[in-house]
């Protein structure tokens, strides 16, 4: 069938445009704007709660609306404690955080089929953006470390790492029922000896010193806690809110933001600098932390100069608890400004996404490798 005058038109026509927008490319001064890429996302999160002590929380399609593109990945974990309602102590009111009431706190270990539920409910893709971690063991008990076990073998494929767990913790170690948990229990050397064979990352809370401590005395916890430390330096370990709390402050409450600042400031430059711990990162996450670092123009410049100095070795996170919104989730992040534009922009990158990314990557290859390995 021979082409129409119409048909043959219209393959003209069409050659002539195709021809024009092939020598609009090339002509001098004439170029075709590409897309923007897409803006990088703020922060990674390396602390958040998605249940609270009452294991209440957000749901986990929720929080991804709240990170939204400003967010790129986060650990997710619920709290390894549960408040218990005691009528006698409290009656018809219904505590939701420990310090609502005098009851006891018990180790709750269904958070981690909960999170392990909550994670495999997303799409792949979802997926991608979330590192789960185990926390509901007991650091006491000896057979805490199965707990760990029985975890990865029930959700293979899930979790990345541990915590975060607790140890020392302002007003809330004496709340829990049982044996008082301590860094130089033989159960948590066999728990970190566990995360090193396995490449769980640890997220550990211990707090640095007694709430209330004597100003000029070395914080009651830190030479444990350092000693821990270097007995497991096979272990990928991150200390949760460079032991700071409440008030937890290495010289004291009455000592001022500066006195403060500089005295812990040295002892972590110290720890920093020493090679048996060279294995040990410091989380800078929860707005009770954030509070010493923005306290006075000097701690800004001390808090980034650190930053600066040992860029690798610190990751941001938000310690929120199942946030309502994103105003509540964002705060603490806006609440470090002051500290992000001091740093170089390296320091600033790695500190909020790098460090993150490149710990975190590293352990999910490792425990999938222990998993194919040792489950069956």
């Amino acid at each position: 069938m021979l082409p129409t005058r119409t048909s043959r038109s219209a393959a003209a026509l069409l050659i002539v445009v195709s021809t024009a927008v092939a020598a609009l490319a090339v002509v001098p001064g004439v170029r075709r704007e590409a897309p923007p890429p897409p803006e990088a996302p703020a922060f990674d999160d390396s602390h958040f709660h998605l249940t609270n002590y009452i294991q209440q929380g957000i749901d986990v399609r929720a929080f991804l609306q709240i990170m939204g593109t400003r967010v790129g990945r986060s650990t997710l974990f619920g709290i390894p404690l549960q408040q218990q309602w005691s009528y006698a102590n409290s009656e018809s009111f219904a505590p939701t955080y420990y310090l609502q009431t005098d009851a006891p706190l018990y180790y709750y270990s269904f958070t981690d089929a909960y999170i392990a539920t909550a994670y495999r409910s997303l799409s792949t893709e979802e997926r991608a953006r979330f590192d789960p971690m185990i926390t509901g063991f007991n650091p006491t008990d000896m057979y805490g470390v199965d707990h760990i076990k029985r975890v990865l073998q029930t959700f293979p494929g899930v979790f990345s790492g541990i915590g975060e767990f607790t140890i020392h913790k302002e007003f809330v170690s004496a709340k829990i029922c049982g044996e008082t948990a301590s860094l130089t229990n033989p159960a948590l050397d066999r728990i970190l000896d566990f995360a090193a064979e396995a490449g769980l990352v640890v997220l550990i809370h211990n707090d640095i010193d007694m709430p209330f401590g004597s100003a000029g005395a070395e914080p009651v916890y830190l030479s444990q806690m350092k000693d821990l430390l270097a007995r497991h330096q096979k272990s990928t370990i991150i200390w949760a809110h460079t032991g700071l709390g409440r008030v937890v402050q290495p010289l004291g409450a009455s000592a001022s933001s500066t006195e403060r600042s500089a005295t812990h400031i040295s002892i972590v430059e110290d720890m920093l600098t020493d090679p048996a711990l060279r294995h040990v990162n410091f989380d800078i996450s929860w707005d009770e932390v954030a509070k010493y670092a923005v306290a006075t123009p000097d701690t800004v410049s001390r808090t980034a100069a650190l930053l600066d100095r040992f860029p690798d070795r610190f990751l941001f996170g938000t310690d929120v608890v199942a946030p309502a919104g994103a105003a509540q989730y964002f705060r603490v992040y806006d609440l470090w400004q002051p500290v992000w534009r001091l740093l170089t922009p390296e320091t600033a990158t790695k500190v909020r996404r790098a460090n993150y990314e490149r710990i975190f990557d590293q352990a999910r290859q490792r425990v999938r490798e222990w998993e194919r390995a040792n489950l069956h």
